[in-house]
């Protein structure tokens, strides 16, 4: 753990990864890969901000989803897991990276959450006083697709296709998020967008090896992980390489 920042290493927020990924498998693993990567470049280029630390923040901002299929549902999750294990930094993320305007009322999905997680979130939310790193995770979290990095505004009429919906206040928020971090270094921020990154070979041969070591009857195809949990026969798709 750094322990000044009551963050986790890389290393250790790998493994939070992998074992979420073997608990729950899905798109969302590399989401959070885009998201760290995009988080890591753009903090390098402030040049004032710690660009391991975003990165790690980057990467565990969905670490809620190891519980499952959950939409609001994995925002009290992942707060209640990092917080539970003392990290109290990615717990923060886990909260505030899906309310850019300190609400929840332009949340987009379903509030699937009990009224005890509920008064959680909100007592929470309440009490954050965001910094750079809660903007720069709410930018980064609006630039990873599944399959690599987005223009904020396609990312953003994706996810109104898929809901139906974008509330007006959350995407003017995401166009200023996407302006202030852009100001700041320009060339960096457009490389993101350049590189359209993919979740590399390595990360994926890396999580594959993590999920071994818990599932049998495991095989690994060009593009997606087989596995077997139980009775149920399970695959984790993916991408490989940079584009």
């Amino acid at each position: 753990m750094r322990e000044k920042e009551m963050i986790p290493t890389r290393e250790e927020a790998m493994e939070f990864i992998r074992d979420g990924l073997a608990c729950n498998p899905g798109p969302w693993g590399r989401h959070c890969l885009t998201a760290a990567h995009c988080a890591e470049k753009i903090a390098h280029a402030c040049g004032d901000m710690d660009s391991e630390k975003a990165y790690i923040l980057g990467l565990l901002h969905d670490i809620g989803r190891k519980f499952g299929v959950r939409h609001l549902g994995h925002v009290s999750d992942g707060y209640t897991y990092m917080k539970q294990l003392g990290y109290d930094e990615v717990a923060k993320i886990c909260l505030t990276h899906s309310f850019n305007n300190h609400t929840i009322d332009d949340y987009i999905g379903k509030f699937d959450v009990s009224d005890e997680e509920l008064r959680l979130i909100k007592t929470e939310l309440d009490k954050a006083v965001y910094d750079e790193y809660d903007r720069l995770i709410q930018l980064c979290d609006s630039l990873a697709g599944a399959d690599g990095v987005l223009d904020v505004e396609d990312r953003m009429k994706d996810v109104k296709k898929r809901y139906g919906f974008y509330p007006q206040a959350k995407w003017d928020t995401n166009i200023r998020l996407m302006q202030y971090f852009r100001k700041e270094n320009e060339s960096e921020y457009l490389s993101c967008l350049r590189e359209r990154y993919i979740c590399t070979g390595g990360h994926l041969m890396d999580i594959f090896r993590g999920i071994k070591k818990r599932y049998k009857g495991l095989s690994a195809g060009a593009d997606t992980v087989h596995f077997k949990t139980g009775k149920r026969n399970c695959a984790f798709y993916f991408k490989a390489g940079l584009k």
